[in-house]
């Protein structure tokens, strides 16, 4: 079963999509950040995680920051079936907010 509408997730973020799913017998609900990037509020506080998962993609962008490659990432999580798609667009959200808030901070100024 799977359920869509339009909410706001907060200002910064602009118009996201509830989506109402059930996994494996229980409901998920969450809003998507992107195809691969959503924010739970059941899940890890309702920080951004990659879909069906439990990972926080603050955990692979600090990875990124230090170094490693996508693919390498990609490689030490593998379980989780992170992807390189996932990963490069968890950057480029990361760099959407930066710039948003870059231009609130200068619209306050």
């Amino acid at each position: 079963m799977r359920l869509v509408s339009k909410r706001k997730l907060n200002g910064n973020l602009g118009k996201t999509k509830l989506v109402r799913e059930v996994i494996g017998g229980e409901p998920y609900e969450y809003y998507c950040l992107g195809k691969y990037v959503v924010a739970a509020a059941g899940v890890c506080g309702g920080r951004p995680t990659f879909k069906y998962t439990r990972l926080e993609v603050s955990v692979i962008l600090s990875l990124i920051a230090a170094g490693e490659s996508i693919d390498q990432v990609v490689r030490a999580y593998s379980k989780s079936r992170l992807s390189p798609q996932a990963v490069v667009e968890a950057i480029r959200l990361a760099d959407q907010a930066l710039k948003q808030s870059a231009q609130a901070l200068r619209l306050a100024a």
